[in-house]
């Protein structure tokens, strides 16, 4: 028998929010950020203001945590769009949260905070 795998849905990290209008942006994820799925943790590049995923060891404004995308997005050869939980009041399930290979507790706790000064809070 097939053994079916259901992976993770668009917002479905997303416990509560105060306003989508208000909470959410379409931004430009940044080519080579690859195949990217719902509830993964973003980094906003200074130069260029697009997005990535969260790389703690980087300089270039991706080791700051800046948002949560929403839905899945494919940045592997071209800039795409994406729609990101860039602000709160909105609280995310902290079980759904993606975030990347090798990431250390210090780097995890820097990246919460980093949120929760946005306004999103993980629970």
């Amino acid at each position: 028998m097939t053994t079916l795998v259901e992976g993770p849905h668009p917002g479905g990290f997303l416990v509560w929010e105060v306003l989508r209008d208000y909470t959410r942006e379409t931004v430009t994820l940044a080519s080579g950020a690859g195949k990217l799925a719902p509830g993964t943790v973003l980094g906003k590049i200074t130069t260029g203001g697009k997005y990535t995923v969260l790389t703690p060891g980087a300089s270039n404004g991706s080791q700051n945590a800046a948002g949560i995308l929403w839905g899945q997005a494919d940045a592997t050869d071209a800039d795409a769009p994406g729609v990101v939980l860039v602000r709160g009041p909105a609280i995310v399930n902290r079980h759904e949260i993606l975030w990347p290979d090798g990431i250390t507790e210090p780097q995890t706790a820097t990246a919460i905070a980093a949120l929760a000064a946005l306004g999103i809070l993980l629970r």
